[in-house]
C-alpha cells in the first residue's frame, strides 16, 4: 500500500471515554479492553477474521448499564472506519459472507455507499443473555456503527439455536464482508460509482 489506511479516534462524554485505533491493512492483531468481557471477545474475532489491526480502550458507566458503552463503541469504531477509507477511491465497495458456526448460519452483506442503513433480521435464541450482556445491545452497537460510518449493512440469521454461536457468527461474517468491501481492486479507477463519489 502506498499509504497506510489507519485512523485513531477518541470520544469522551460524561458516560464513556473510548479510544479506537484501526488499520485496515493489518494482520488481525487485536488489543481490546471494553470492560465487557464478551464484547472484548467479539472485537478480537472481528480483528482476526478481517485481518484488521485493532486497539480499543473503553471506560464506561458499566455500573449503570452496558448500553452507553455498547452504543458508543459502535459510534467510535464507525467513525474510525470512515476515516480510514477517506474518499473510498479504489475499494471494492461491496462485501458479503454467509458464515456457518456449528448449527448457526448467518448472512452479512454490506455496501460502503455513504448512505447509512441497517437491516437487522436476527432473532436471538432464549434466554437472550450472554452472562450479564443483553444480546439486544448488539443491534445498538451495529446501528451506531452504521450511522457513523455511512454503511449499508444487512444482517440475517438463517439458522441458530445457541446464542453465543449466533453472536460470534455475526461478528465473524461482518469482519469477512468488511475485509472484502475495503479491499483495493486495481480495476477500480476513482470510486466504484457512476456518481463519481461515495
Amino acid at each position: 500500500m502506498a499509504t497506510e489506511r489507519f485512523a485513531a479516534v477518541r470520544r469522551t462524554t460524561r458516560e464513556t471515554d473510548i479510544e479506537v485505533k484501526i488499520s485496515l491493512d493489518g494482520t488481525g492483531r487485536g488489543q481490546i479492553d471494553t470492560g465487557i468481557p464478551f464484547m472484548d471477545h467479539m472485537l478480537e474475532l472481528f480483528a482476526r477474521h478481517g485481518f484488521f489491526d485493532l486497539e480499543v480502550k473503553a471506560v464506561g458507566d458499566l455500573a449503570v448499564d452496558y448500553h452507553h458503552t455498547m452504543e458508543d463503541l459502535g459510534l467510535v469504531l464507525g467513525d474510525a472506519l470512515a476515516k480510514t477509507l477517506g474518499d473510498k477511491a479504489g475499494i471494492r465497495r461491496y462485501g458479503n459472507m454467509i458464515l456457518p458456526m456449528d448449527e448457526t448460519l448467518v448472512l452479512v452483506a454490506l455496501d460502503l455507499s455513504g448512505r447509512p442503513c441497517l437491516v437487522w433480521d436476527v432473532d436471538f435464541p432464549a434466554p437472550g443473555m450472554i452472562r450479564d450482556l443483553d444480546v439486544r445491545l448488539f443491534h445498538e452497537f451495529f446501528l451506531a456503527l452504521v450511522n457513523k460510518s455511512g454503511m449499508n449493512l444487512h444482517v440475517k440469521k438463517l439458522a441458530g439455536e445457541e446464542v453465543h454461536h449466533v453472536a460470534e457468527a455475526i461478528f465473524k461474517a461482518f469482519a469477512k464482508a468488511l475485509d472484502q468491501a475495503t479491499a483495493i481492486d486495481p480495476r477500480v479507477v476513482g470510486v466504484l460509482s457512476t456518481k463519481g463519489s461515495l
